[in-house]
């Protein structure tokens, strides 16, 4: 399992600390590698990391596969910058969105539905399926608030909402 690196101390086993922008290649079980790439993520605002821990995102990428962008739980446009710079082009965009908020911060944990829009348009991603949206009482936005928001940011041919357990072909 490819964590941070205080996951990885603290769970220890078969956990590998993968740290932003390092690679890992693994084995595809019919022949070729699949490329793990760890980014950088950041679960609130700048400043916050003592209190809301280190976070990660991949993306994935292989001879023949799309490039998947898995966001982790990030706040910030700014990464979702970087790693468009840096890794792009990106043809799937899985963003953690939600609009996570606790009591420990007066702030958004990871992404609002504008953001996730926002995100869309940065990334250009002809897919993008907002995932971490529903299930716990921290999540402040849902399902209902992500088509309005990608629609307000002309990202709706990009959007790609799915109901638990349902998958899709890209």
């Amino acid at each position: 399992m490819l964590t941070t690196g205080s996951a990885a101390s603290r769970i220890g086993g078969a956990t590998k600390a993968l740290a932003s922008w390092r690679s890992v290649l693994l084995p595809r079980p019919a022949g070729g590698e699949l490329r793990v790439t760890g980014v950088p993520a950041q679960h609130g605002p700048d400043g916050t990391e003592a209190v809301t821990g280190e976070v990660t995102g991949f993306v994935l990428s292989g001879e023949g596969l799309p490039t998947v962008y898995v966001s982790g739980d990030n706040a910030s446009l700014g990464v979702v910058l970087a790693v468009a710079e840096h890794l792009g082009p990106i043809d799937v965009a899985l963003l953690f969105a939600g609009a996570a908020r606790t009591p420990l911060l007066d702030a958004y944990l990871t992404l609002t539905s504008d953001q996730a829009a926002r995100a869309a348009r940065i990334l250009d991603a002809p897919v993008v399926i907002p995932l971490h949206i529903e299930g716990w009482k921290h999540f402040t936005q849902g399902p209902e608030t992500i088509a309005p928001a990608f629609a307000r940011h002309g990202a709706t041919g990009q959007l790609r909402q799915l109901a638990p357990g349902e998958s899709t072909a890209t």
